[in-house]
């Protein structure tokens, strides 16, 4: 009788095992979307919508984890597709399936795990450790069910994945925005609380868009959201209404938010990060029109004599002056109510010259350092480049100056100092002159595909004069001065890969200064030069970073910046230089591997 009582008991306690609390979804990015909803007690706790295939044909396969929602298979509910055939292709298990190595990740950029990443957001500083959340799709390498992806660094080059921070509920997507450190406890969450605003985005409520707030307080790892959320709905009929930017105003001791609304930025003031009051708003009628106003951020920076002026990044899609989405700035005076901008309405600042630089946003609660962080993609080919199981990456965090330059303020940026952990030894190639003929350097015999190359110049000629990268099979990229029409451009239309994208069309754009006129026809909205206004003024110095897929330059201490992605057949690993007339003189070339 015991022997029979044990084998029952034991049949009972294997039949009661817990199946794995990981759902392994297969996706096909082709398919259409179907609704996945976790159920329980009545209560909505999560709306997801994937790419299911049924057909083994799946691109990859992704994980979603039910014990973060304290749900089992049984609270698991599809819309667009019968429960019993979707069971048939996901199962359950106990590790996320392993992500496939793709050709094109960067070897030291940060990019998502898997799936889907576009605007950074929510960035602070707070002990020792920087936080990067992102928008960010994990069902797919395309756009859609946006949570907040989450990663951390103590250096800003290390990065290190941590589970998603806010997921999309049933009150609906989680748009951009932004995280302060509440020291002082002015919510009434508790001292030193990272409280998070967020955009909340639903097609069928009243207010599609509207700002939210949740609160942390293990230090940004996990969140609650606010039971009072909407914390800010629209007015005046406002339909874009997002991207929320909080920081604290000490000479007013009070919480400022602004928001992008349509085509200009709101101001709103608050005492607690709960209730806020309406200011002002700004930037009717600035920069290139008409554009969606997008990702604010706003601080202050001083020069080195020691101006100190107020920082408005408006990111805007379209506007790019080479098509898509692109980073604009303006610099002016703040009263604590109003901001009041120092140059003409017409007058466009960017803050990055290529075409691979957008929703550009800062850390908080860094002290005189301003560091931002740009996606490094763009909106009308992002989700087709030729990667796989990822899409997307921020390019390198800039620390970002003020310089005055012909009367008017502009805005610098160059890497952080941190990514000298990064570095290799370096190899120096001395003194090189080109004139005529092509100078050729080779750099490495084998490379991951990741290097700096530091420049001083100490010459420009009157005409052309620049240096390419190219590789074995063809592939090359083309950085050149020309000194007659004061530019400097990176020209990718050969780099590689280059036949994805919508056919370009003509444009006539002026520059910063509307001085200069330029048309651009390409073959399509990759394949194409971009190009910044650059004054020949004795020596320069040139700073390029080359990770796989993307190539950043840095002119005279960023003075002058330009972000690309490139995609090649095989590393770049030669150095060309050429001047078509006149001494190009290059005083030293430093080129140093890159790390993983």
């Amino acid at each position: 009788m015991k022997k029979l009582l044990l084998f029952l008991t034991l049949c009972f306690l294997l039949s009661c095992q817990k199946e794995g609390s990981i759902m392994v979804i297969p996706v096909k990015e082709s398919n259409p979307e179907i609704t996945l909803t976790i159920e329980r007690g009545g209560k909505t706790l999560y709306v997801a919508d994937i790419r299911l295939t049924t057909g083994g044909d799946e691109d990859y396969c992704v994980p979603l984890d039910l014990a973060h929602f304290g749900a089992g298979k049984k609270d698991v509910h599809f819309s667009g597709i019968d429960a019993a055939e979707a069971w048939k292709v996901i199962s359950l298990s106990d590790t996320a399936p392993e992500v496939p190595v793709d050709k094109y990740r960067p070897v030291y950029h940060h990019t998502p795990p898997y799936g889907w990443m576009n605007d950074a957001n929510g960035l602070f500083y707070k002990d020792g450790v920087y936080h990067l959340y992102y928008q960010y799709n994990p069902y797919a390498c395309v756009w859609g069910n946006m949570h907040w992806g989450h990663s951390v660094s103590k250096d800003l080059v290390h990065w290190e994945h941590q589970p998603v921070a806010l997921y999309r509920d049933g009150y609906g997507h989680i748009f951009s925005g932004s995280s302060v450190v509440d020291t002082d406890n002015t919510a009434g969450f508790g001292a030193g609380a990272v409280v998070s605003f967020y955009t909340s985005y639903n097609t069928e409520r009243e207010y599609v868009q509207t700002q939210c707030l949740a609160y942390s307080l293990d230090d940004g790892l996990t969140f609650t959201k606010y039971e009072g959320n909407p914390v800010l709905v629209p007015f005046d009929g406002i339909k874009d209404f997002r991207d929320p930017k909080v920081f604290w105003y000490g000479p007013e001791s009070k919480w400022i938010m602004i928001v992008s609304a349509d085509k200009e930025m709101r101001f709103y003031s608050s005492k607690n990060l709960r209730e806020w009051e309406y200011m002002s708003a700004w930037g009717e009628g600035y920069g290139v029109q008409p554009r969606q106003f997008e990702c604010p951020d706003f601080f202050q920076l001083s020069t080195e004599e020691g101006v100190t002026k107020w920082v408005m990044i408006v990111n805007v899609n379209p506007g790019c002056y080479f098509g898509g989405s692109a980073t604009q700035y303006f610099v002016g005076e703040f009263d604590g109510k109003t901001f009041t901008c120092d140059s003409p309405k017409e007058m466009v600042k960017w803050l990055d010259w290529g075409k691979d630089h957008y929703a550009t946003v800062c850390f908080s609660n860094t002290g005189d350092r301003v560091i931002a962080v740009p996606w490094m993609s763009n909106w009308q080919y992002g989700a087709i480049v030729p990667t796989k199981y990822y899409r997307s990456s921020n390019a390198v965090p800039r620390q970002l100056g003020l310089f005055r330059e012909g009367g008017e303020f502009y805005v610098s940026a160059y890497p952080v100092e941190e990514i000298c952990a990064l570095e290799g030894e370096s190899k120096d190639f001395g003194p090189v002159v080109a004139s005529g003929a092509t100078k050729t350097v080779g750099l490495f015999d084998s490379t991951d595909g990741a290097y700096e190359i530091d420049l001083n110049i100490a010459n420009l000629p009157s005409g052309i004069s620049g240096l390419r990268l190219v590789n074995g099979v063809g592939d090359k990229v083309d950085l050149y001065f020309d000194s007659r029409a004061g530019r400097f451009v990176m020209d990718r239309t050969e780099s590689g890969v280059v036949d994805f994208g919508e056919r370009g069309t003509v444009h006539e754009i002026e520059n910063h200064d509307n001085r200069k006129t330029l048309s651009i026809n390409y073959k399509n909205d990759f394949a194409l030069a971009t190009w910044a206004p650059f004054t020949v003024k004795g020596s320069h110095t040139m700073k390029i970073l080359y990770d796989v897929s993307s190539i950043e330059v840095f002119i005279d201490g960023g003075r002058v910046a330009m972000t690309n992605l490139v995609f090649p057949n095989l590393p770049y690993d030669t150095l060309e230089l050429y001047s078509d007339g006149g001494r190009l003189d290059i005083t030293s070339i430093k080129v140093t591997p890159i790390k993983p």
